[in-house]
């Protein structure tokens, strides 16, 4: 599309700014990230405007993060795009942001602790949309007036995202005719004279930009050609788990885990497999049991509610050695809880939330790309060893995107065992040294069995006798605490006497947190936790060797991770904890204060 005309036909943004006619020539310092949030309420299009911020900057090179904030509504209320964009991978959220555009301020109370700002800030602002909040003066930021409103009925059609967006854009340095091919890829399709009303909108932006304060300037990007996602963790779930042979899926909708399954529903049509839409958990837990008792491997996408319904049917599976996957996308709790806000809050349930002695595999992703690697374990985990894996994510991995290198899947773990037709004297719950025993897949001829809750023999004929249940009990509990998990049951970075002990997603702040104490002097070294379920202690106590002090850090009220920590682990040395529930994120400078602590 020829779009010359309209840009030209446009009005100047000088016009209407009643800014100065000169344009800004300060210089501006190399900076290796930036941080922007893009506010609004429901309907004014700050989400799209992130991430189409996001998608341009991935195709100039750079790398970044986009999380989001939003209430509960179904309709309306405060929505918020924070992005990070950088010359070299990120996985957390700075400290401030530099560049605050609010295109109002409807609602912005919900959610101003979560938009750190400081005296180096940049706040734009519409004036018809009244006065700035007492929590934006009292931040120390620069306000600066931008009319969107204005700008944008300068355009027949024109959107206040789309003049914010094309602000935002030169204001950090990111090529115009970038910015509108990707404009053109996602909104093509909604009609020429949409796109044509948001190009128009762009250039107004751009022009307004010319006469604010100057941003740092993002630094060159290095020449590299190599391949690049921009995958939410929820997408990369869903890609996991098709890796890991995922063919049936059946779920219940609920914030933030729905993308899992909106991913899934397409994708595994065209691998042969089938999503069914549930009426409840409880359907949706059974309807996986089922598939699987089939011979099919099978997964569910939940979130805490979804968990507590689920957790009767997760001892039938562990009872039944019945392989599953559970991802629970975590958020705050308890009950309904803060849906649309992250919490790590969800581990004592997953952990010790099943009925009588149940082992189970408990797993968690640490970065955005890392939920397509943990997932693929899991199922392949899970199939091996015959026992249902409960993943643990949550909001701020699930519904963020980065743009990042593909991980390496690494070689998938051995497959289901599977007993042969007319095997004699088939007991599928025989006592095998490994604690694994073949599993026939109904119909095989010689391999009928009973699968059920009731504690059995080797036969799986029901049985109350002490002998059997301690048999089994033991074989349910050696198969999983004999299994070689290698070096995926966590990440260590670094090396010294201090040590960040973690899991999920506060893993990138404490790693951006050890970069900088390591910067200042301070050897620091990060441990994140990818297998909770079962306990690690020899492998741990080898991570940790040498180790004086640790700083266990974690989102959860009750300091959950910590005290599952002291149930299963000896720690080394002085032990501090940094816990907090959401949906404030914990940050990289709060982690670094605690460490200074100790220099």
């Amino acid at each position: 599309m020829d779009t010359d005309h309209l840009q030209r036909a446009a009005p100047p943004a000088e016009a209407i700014l009643g800014y100065p006619s000169h344009r800004q020539t300060a210089p501006r310092i190399a900076a290796g990230s930036l941080s922007i949030a893009v506010i609004g309420s429901g309907g004014a299009g700050a989400m799209r405007a992130g991430e189409i911020l996001l998608e341009v900057a991935a195709k100039a090179g750079f790398h970044g993060l986009m999380t989001r904030a939003m209430g509960p509504q179904i309709r309306g209320g405060e929505a918020a795009a924070l992005l990070r964009l950088a010359t070299a991978p990120v996985s957390s959220l700075d400290d401030r942001f530099d560049l605050l555009i609010a295109l109002d301020w409807a609602n912005f109370a919900r959610f101003a602790a979560e938009l750190p700002l400081g005296p180096d800030s940049l706040v734009l602002t519409d004036p018809a949309e009244g006065a700035v909040p007492d929590a934006i003066e009292a931040s120390g930021a620069r306000v600066r007036p931008l009319p969107f409103k204005d700008l944008a009925r300068k355009v027949p059609g024109g959107r206040t995202n789309m003049v914010a967006l094309g602000a935002a854009a030169a204001m950090i340095g990111l090529p115009a005719p970038l910015v509108t091919s990707v404009l053109a890829a996602q909104l093509g399709r909604k009609g020429e004279a949409v796109l044509a009303a948001s190009i128009a909108a762009l250039a107004l932006g751009a022009e307004a930009a010319a006469f604010l304060p100057p941003l740092p300037r993002l630094a060159t990007p290095p020449r590299d050609q190599a391949a690049r996602w921009n995958i939410s963790g929820n997408q990369a779930t869903g890609l996991g788990a098709l890796a890991g042979g995922v063919r049936f899926v059946a779920a219940y909708p609920i914030t933030p885990a729905t993308e899992v399954l909106e991913w899934l529903a397409p994708a595994l049509e065209k691998t042969g497999g089938v999503l069914v839409q549930a009426e409840d958990e409880l359907a949706a837990i059974n309807m996986i049991i089922g598939a699987s008792f089939a011979g099919t491997p099978a997964l569910t996408a939940t979130s805490g509610p979804g968990l507590a319904l689920m957790v009767e049917a997760l001892g039938l599976a562990v009872a039944s050695e019945t392989p599953l996957v559970v991802v629970d996308v975590m958020r705050g709790g308890p009950s309904t809880g803060i849906p649309t806000k992250s919490e790590q809050s969800d581990l004592n349930i997953a952990v010790h939330g099943l009925h009588g002695d149940a082992p189970h595999l408990v797993l968690a992703p640490n970065t955005i790309v890392d939920c397509m690697r943990t997932t693929a374990w899991a199922v392949t985990l899970a199939e091996a060893l015959q026992v249902p894996a409960i993943v643990l994510s949550d909001q701020a991995l699930g519904q963020s995107r980065a743009i990042a290198a593909p991980p390496p899947l690494g070689a998938a773990a051995a497959r289901r065992l599977t007993a042969p037709e007319d095997a004699p004297g088939y007991a599928r719950y025989a006592l095998t040294p490994s604690g694994v025993s073949p599993m026939a897949i109904p119909g095989a001829r010689g391999g009928t069995y009973v699968a059920d809750g009731l504690e059995h023999n080797p036969r799986g004929a029901p049985s109350a006798q002490a002998g059997d249940h301690a048999a089994q009990l033991d074989k349910r509990a050696r198969k999983l605490e004999g299994f070689d998990y290698g070096d995926a049951w966590a990440d260590l970075d670094g090396t010294g006497e201090i040590a960040i002990l973690t899991w999920g997603s506060p893993t990138g702040p404490a790693r951006e947190a050890a970069s900088r104490a390591r910067a200042r002097g301070l050897a620091v070294r990060v441990l994140s936790l990818r297998l909770l379920l079962p306990a690690q202690p020899l492998r741990l106590a080898a991570a940790l060797a040498g180790v004086r002090r640790v700083l266990v850090v974690e989102q959860s009220a009750g300091a959950q991770f910590h005290k599952f920590l002291r149930a299963c682990y000896d720690l080394p040395g002085e032990v501090a904890v940094l816990a907090r529930p959401g949906p404030l994120p914990i940050r990289p400078g709060e982690i670094l204060a605690r460490l200074a602590a100790w220099e």
